[in-house]
C-alpha cells in the first residue's frame, strides 16, 4: 500500500514538472523581449533587468555606441614648421604650449622655452645645477611665443616673459603658461620656480603677468596669484599647469597638484587637479572646497562644451586616457574612453572667454612630445598639432575609429621584456623544474 502510494506521489511530481517546465516555455516564449536582450540595441534603456556594464552603457555614457558620442575622438598628430631644436642635442627645449587663440588675423601659442649651453642633467642630479645648467628639461626657462596663418607653419617670434630678477617668483624658471583674455587685456599664468626642480622635489606657485596685446610688452604682477596650499594639504607643494577659463562672470582656474609622494612606489606620486576661482585675473583666487576635483591626468586641459566643461585626462590616475565632461564645472563624470592622448594639450577654443552656455567644443590644438629624440641622455621635448573631432559642429568619421592597430615591431621595441624581467621568468622556469625533479 505504501508501495502504492509513493509511486502515485511520484507521478504527481511529474507530471507537475512537466507542467511548470511547460508553463515556463510558454511564458518565456510569450515574454521573449523581457527575458533576452535585444539584437538592434534600443536607444532608450530597456525596462528590464540588466547586467551592471549594460545598464553603465545606458546611465553613464552618451551614447552606447562610442563613434555616435560627441567627447569620444580618436587624434591625429602633424609635425610643425619653423622650430628648430639643434639637431636634438637636448640644449633647446620647447614645451607645455598654452590654449591657441585667434587675434589680429592670425593664432597665438605661448610655450615653456629652454635653450642652455648643454642638456639636463637631470632631477636626480638637481645639487650640480647652476646659473647655466639646469636639472630638468624645463629648468632655466623662459616664456616664448609664436604666431601662425594656418595652424601648421609657425614663426617664433622670441620672448615675451622672461626670468624676472631675483628674489622674484620665478627667477629661476618660468615655466608652462596659459593664456586668458579679460575686458580688453590678455593675462598669462606661469609657474614660477624659484629653486631648481629636484632639490626639494617640483615645487612652485602661481605668478601673472599682463598685457593690452598679444604681443606685449608684459607686465609681471610681481606676486604669487595661487599660492601653495598649507601644510599637510594635497597642493601644499605643486602648483602646475595653470589653466584660465570664463564662466559665470568669473575666472575658473583649473590646475594640477602632486601629492601623495611615496619613494617605494612607481610613480611615487598621484597627480590630480583642482580649481580656483577669481573675479578679478590678479585675484584673490579661492580654492574650491571640492578640490580635487578630477582625480587623474598628468596635465590640465579643458573646454567649455555645450552648458558644461570637458576635460581631456591622459597618463596619470585611475581614469586616465578619459574625456570627462562636468555640467556645472566642478563634479566630473567619464563621457568616453579612448588613445593616444595629447599630452600637455592647448586647444584653439574659440569660445574660452565668452563665458558661453553653449560650448562648441574643439578640433585641434598643440601639444608636446617629451624624449622626441628617443634617447634620454638628449632629453628634449619639442610641440606637435593634435587634430580630434570633440566638436558638435563637426563629425568626422576617421576621428571616431575605436583602435589603433600597431605593427608587432612596435611592441617588440617598445613594449618587450627587459632583462631583468627576463632573468625573473628564467629564474621562475628554472625553480618549477627544480620542484619537478623533488
Amino acid at each position: 500500500m505504501k508501495k502504492n502510494k509513493r509511486i502515485v506521489c511520484l507521478l504527481v511530481l511529474m507530471v507537475s514538472l512537466v507542467s511548470c517546465e511547460t508553463s515556463l516555455k510558454i511564458n518565456i516564449e510569450e515574454n521573449k523581449d523581457s527575458f533576452e536582450f535585444p539584437f538592434f540595441i534600443p536607444e532608450d534603456k530597456p525596462d528590464r533587468p540588466l547586467s551592471a556594464a549594460v545598464a553603465r552603457n545606458y546611465d553613464a555614457y552618451e551614447s552606447i555606441r562610442p563613434e555616435q558620442t560627441e567627447l569620444y575622438t580618436q587624434f591625429k598628430y602633424t609635425e610643425l614648421k619653423g622650430f628648430d631644436y639643434n639637431n636634438g642635442d637636448g640644449t633647446i627645449t620647447r614645451r607645455d604650449p598654452s590654449k591657441v587663440i585667434f587675434e589680429n588675423g592670425k593664432y597665438y601659442v605661448w610655450y615653456t622655452y629652454r635653450h642652455t649651453p648643454v642638456k639636463p642633467v637631470g632631477m636626480a642630479r638637481a645639487k650640480e645645477a647652476n646659473d647655466t645648467i639646469p636639472s630638468s628639461d624645463w629648468d632655466l626657462s623662459d616664456i616664448w611665443y609664436a604666431t601662425s596663418n594656418d595652424g601648421f607653419i609657425w614663426e617664433e617670434q622670441g620672448v615675451a616673459v622672461p626670468r624676472p630678477p631675483k628674489p622674484q617668483p620665478g627667477w629661476r624658471s618660468v615655466t608652462t603658461t596659459d593664456i586668458l583674455k579679460w575686458k580688453g587685456k590678455y593675462y598669462l599664468y606661469y609657474q614660477a620656480f624659484m629653486e631648481a626642480s629636484g632639490l626639494r622635489g617640483d615645487f612652485c606657485p602661481v605668478a601673472v603677468s599682463y598685457s593690452d596685446s598679444p604681443d606685449g610688452p608684459w607686465i609681471s604682477a610681481s606676486k604669487v596669484v595661487i599660492p601653495n596650499g598649507s601644510e599637510g594639504s594635497w597642493d601644499q607643494y605643486s602648483i602646475h599647469d595653470p589653466y584660465p577659463l570664463v564662466h559665470d562672470g568669473k575666472i575658473y582656474l583649473y590646475y594640477k597638484g602632486d601629492f601623495d609622494k611615496k619613494p617605494d612606489l612607481k610613480p611615487s606620486k598621484i597627480r590630480m587637479q583642482g580649481l580656483a576661482i577669481a573675479e578679478d585675473p590678479l585675484g584673490p583666487f579661492v580654492k574650491h572646497p571640492l578640490n580635487p576635483v578630477i582625480n587623474s591626468g598628468h596635465e590640465t586641459t579643458l573646454f567649455p562644451f555645450k552648458k558644461g566643461v570637458a576635460a581631456i585626462v591622459q597618463r596619470d590616475g585611475q581614469e586616465h586616457n578619459t574625456i570627462q565632461y562636468a555640467e556645472d564645472w566642478v563634479n566630473f563624470e567619464i563621457a568616453s574612453i579612448t588613445e593616444l592622448l595629447p599630452v600637455a594639450a592647448g586647444p584653439y577654443i574659440p569660445d574660452a572667454f565668452t563665458d558661453t552656455k553653449d560650448g562648441k567644443g574643439i578640433s585641434w590644438g598643440i601639444s608636446h612630445f617629451i624624449n622626441a629624440g628617443g634617447d634620454w641622455k638628449y632629453n628634449h621635448t619639442i610641440l606637435t598639432r593634435f587634430d580630434c573631432d570633440l566638436s558638435v559642429s563637426i563629425h568626422d568619421d576617421q576621428m571616431k575609429k575605436h583602435y589603433y592597430n600597431y605593427s608587432p615591431e612596435f611592441y617588440y621595441s617598445k613594449h618587450g621584456l627587459s632583462e631583468k624581467q627576463r632573468a625573473r621568468i628564467e629564474q621562475q622556469t628554472s625553480n618549477l623544474n627544480e620542484n619537478k625533479k623533488d
